[in-house]
């Protein structure tokens, strides 16, 4: 069933980008709020992001000024010279890495810094909270390349109709 489900799944979230979008304009929010905790829990049991890392190879996180600190702090770094190697900002104005995939990402998909991780990775990919409706551009974005987010949309408008 999950197995069917993930099938081709980069393909398949592809086709249903629209549909997608039409679902996330106007959900029913307390029903959408109540199923996801739910269904991110079932998403993640099915699947091992350590066999993917799409998101690590691919896109970075923002590197706010807590992560920027601790991160330092753990790298035996002072910050100027953190964001010097690892850091530039993007056309919004935060801090995100310089180059992809992360440069904490090992060739096992293991993060070498996973216990300090910034805020955005702990958070990954906003299937369990609100932003996964309030931002729905993030969650189509997401949803192209991140098979959890893929996943809960599935079932999400399975249980819709």
């Amino acid at each position: 069933m999950a197995e069917d489900i993930l099938k081709n799944w980069e393909k398949k979230s592809a086709e249903k980008a629209k549909l997608y979008a039409r679902f996330l304009q106007k959900p029913d929010k307390n029903a959408v709020l109540k199923q996801l905790p739910d269904l991110h829990e079932e998403a993640f049991s099915k699947i091992d992001c350590l066999a993917c890392a799409n998101c690590c190879k691919n896109y970075s996180p923002r590197f706010k000024t807590p992560d920027i600190k601790r991160i330092s702090r753990v790298l035996k770094m002072k910050e100027g010279d953190f964001i010097e190697t690892y850091l530039s900002l993007d056309t919004e104005g935060d801090y995100v890495v310089k180059s992809t995939p992360c440069p904490f990402l090992g060739s096992d998909n293991y993060c070498s810094i996973y216990e300090d991780r910034p805020s955005d990775c702990r958070r990954f990919p906003y299937t369990d909270e609100d932003v996964f409706f309030k931002r729905p551009k993030i969650t189509l974005k997401n949803a192209s390349f991140c098979p959890a987010v893929y996943y809960v949309l599935e079932k999400l408008l399975e249980s819709a109709k």
